[in-house]
């Protein structure tokens, strides 16, 4: 398995971990504030195998409590489930990182007790969805399973939705709040330019609006939180 990066540590990308992030190549989706679109394709170098970054894990023992996998979409690797049971074996937690796109592996992993934590992306609306994923047009359907699965899972987990002042607005918000309703939590994450967004002209939308934005799901959800506002 070629993996395409790793963040030797973080508190961030785990709630309630001290981990590392594993990031793998290849996304079904192009939207257009990714960070890392440099992975969409696959084609990136990678920097290790899974061989490489079980040996990395053998050596922090002690020092990390749990991987993150992100991507790219992390599931499009078939064989994600043997190295997240081997990561288990290890006595780490797994987070798992993902757009939805395939409920069939996510609940194979889920069932198989290999992920602890998911943390899904809500793009937008259903209305916008594919639009905001940089697609002409998207089947919903893998997204809405996925989307039942997790509520239905009794593990952790978030949704969460990068939030861009050009492709979000109140009307947004009231059909992600009525989509994703009972939701255990929900993240408005603010977008943040980087030299790695493949699209211009994008901007993140201020503090004021993301509250009101907050205010307008917390209705539907118990528990809805801002990040990267300062």
């Amino acid at each position: 398995m070629k993996i395409h990066g790793l963040q030797k540590m973080t508190l961030l990308d785990y709630p309630g971990r001290v981990a590392c992030t594993v990031f793998f190549g290849g996304c079904e989706m192009r939207c257009p504030f990714c960070h890392n679109a440099e992975l969409l394709d696959g084609s990136a170098p990678a920097i290790m195998t899974d061989e490489e970054l079980i040996a990395f894990l053998e050596k922090r023992k002690g020092l990390l409590d749990g991987v993150a996998f992100t991507g790219g979409e992390p599931l499009l690797q078939k064989d994600l489930p043997d190295l997240a049971r081997r990561i288990r074996d290890l006595g780490y937690d797994v987070k798992l990182d993902t757009n939805g796109m395939h409920p069939d592996r996510l609940e194979k992993m889920l069932q198989e007790g290999t992920v602890q934590y998911v943390a899904m992306d809500i793009k937008n609306d259903p209305e916008r969805y594919a639009m905001t994923a940089g697609l002409k047009e998207l089947d919903l359907a893998p997204i809405r399973e996925s989307i039942s699965l997790l509520m239905n899972s009794g593990k952790e987990y978030e949704f969460r939705t990068t939030v861009v002042a050009e492709l979000h607005d109140d009307d947004s918000f009231k059909g992600i709040g009525q989509w994703i309703k009972g939701a255990k939590r929900y993240y408005l994450q603010k977008f943040t330019d980087r030299d790695t967004v493949p699209f211009e002209g994008l901007h993140a939308p201020t503090k004021e609006q993301m509250e009101h934005w907050a205010d307008i799901v917390r209705p539907c959800i118990p528990t809805v939180e801002l990040r990267g506002v300062d």
